[in-house]
């Protein structure tokens, strides 16, 4: 098995390569290792060998700046890229979340909607589909894993142009179901979901422990001021949506309009602040490689899903996950065609997404004015179009809860001017030429 990681010198290099190494069936791999950054991708790929050889095992590492080099006769490939600079902080981060907060719109991390989130797919989305192309051409038989943000614009747009299948994985799924355990006091393994949404805005349908409902005691334990404190944006839409959401409440809050004149629930989250950045700016320095550490050589396993459905493509033993896929009818109340977050099986044959049915109608028109976002995004991508990308940033829920459409237009404009080169393959809007006329 021959798995490449794009964008390896990202925390994913390390920790996906660990995974891989952990798992018996998959232990005698070729890692591919990409990344433009030299000194980042040296590092991984010498802490990725070290781990093979003091764990006795047969893998072996492969490594070039140049994905091409690695590419060929992949039978996975994860793309985990930030285009343009850093993820978290420093330009064009920074400018894509401190230009609407100057404006009054609040973003705590923008990577998902909203301006930051557009924004960022317009600067990752072309040198995206020139990934895709290399993967059609040099690995025709892959299958992509996707982690990149804003996930449900890429995975949309993976879908559209490559040749070979596709999910978009997160973490937040697993991650929540951890939480919620926790709130409710149960041990881990007892718990049981059933979740289904978009990314970053899916809902624990069900939610058991001992395959009894637990919803009514979650509801239970919010009700202490330390529990609710510690997830605010999440129980409080749980009080009045009835359903609990996956992603966090730094990041939910700026998915919807409601909190946008609360900056008091808002601002303590923002990626800006001096202690968040700080952190951002550790975790990108460090790769999550502390090769220095005997601990660190030891096959820990990440709870991250793209090394178990390796493992049952390889063996036909079925794995269950939550991806993010294209909906061909999976949750009928939301748009044909876009994607989606549902259960999926895996094994040999590929993933295998589950029918859903209906969200709950308020989930689903919670999600579909972020699906809405997602699609002209995807579109403005596709067709090189920034006029689409206005209207995406003008549809946003957060972004117009607090500006008028010219505020709006304004801001858009600043933001284009501030990513100059990062979007010189995009025609200028069509828009801004009747404007001027007029």
């Amino acid at each position: 098995m021959k798995t490449v990681i794009i964008g390896a010198g990202s925390a994913f290099g390390s920790r996906l390569s660990v995974d891989i190494l952990s798992r018996e069936p998959l232990n005698n791999a070729t890692i591919g290792l990409c990344d433009i950054n030299a000194d980042k991708l040296k590092t991984v790929a010498a802490y990725v060998t070290k781990v093979i050889d003091s764990n006795h095992l047969s893998a072996q590492v492969i490594a070039s700046p140049d994905r091409r080099e690695v590419l060929r006769d992949a039978d996975f490939v994860v793309i985990a890229v930030s285009i343009g600079g850093p993820a978290y902080f420093d330009e064009p981060y920074e400018s894509e979340i401190g230009i609407p907060l100057k404006y009054g719109v609040r973003q705590t991390v923008g990577d998902t909607v909203g301006a930051g989130g557009v924004f960022r797919a317009l600067r990752t989305g072309p040198e995206l589909l020139a990934i895709l192309d290399d993967i059609n051409r040099l690995a025709p038989r892959a299958m992509i894993l996707n982690y990149t943000n804003p996930m449900a614009i890429l995975t949309w747009i993976i879908n559209e142009r490559s040749q070979v299948p596709a999910v978009g994985l997160c973490h937040s799924v697993q991650g929540t179901s951890k939480q919620l355990a926790g709130y409710i006091g149960a041990p881990y393994e007892e718990v049981g979901y059933w979740v289904a949404g978009i990314n970053h805005m899916s809902w624990f349908l069900e939610f058991t422990h001992n395959r009894v409902d637990a919803y009514p005691r979650l509801r239970q334990a919010m009700l202490d001021a330390a529990v609710f404190a510690k997830d605010p944006i999440r129980f409080e839409l749980l009080q009045n949506f009835g359903y609990f959401v996956t992603e966090s409440s730094r990041h939910m809050s700026e998915y919807v309009p409601y909190f946008q004149h609360e900056p008091e629930k808002m601002d303590p989250h923002c990626q800006l602040k001096k202690g968040i950045k700080a952190s951002r700016q550790a975790w990108f320095e460090d790769m999550g490689v502390k090769a220095s550490q005997a601990e660190s050589i030891k096959l820990i396993r990440s709870h991250e899903y793209a090394s178990g459905i390796m493992e049952a493509m390889v063996t036909g033993i079925p794995m269950r996950f939550n991806g993010n896929v294209m909906n061909t009818g999976l949750v009928t109340n939301l748009p044909h065609g876009c994607c989606v977050e549902v259960p999926c099986m895996t094994d040999h044959e590929g993933v295998h997404p589950c029918a859903v049915g209906e969200l709950p109608p308020q989930c689903a028109a919670l999600c579909r004015s972020n699906v809405a976002v997602q699609e002209l995004t995807v579109k403005a991508v596709l067709e090189r179009d920034l006029d689409a990308a206005f209207h995406a940033v003008a549809l946003d829920p957060a972004t117009a809860a607090v500006l008028s459409l010219k505020q709006i237009r304004k801001m858009f404009d600043e933001m284009c001017a501030a990513e100059g080169d990062l979007l010189a393959a995009y025609r200028r809007p069509e828009l801004v030429k009747v404007r001027q006329a007029a």
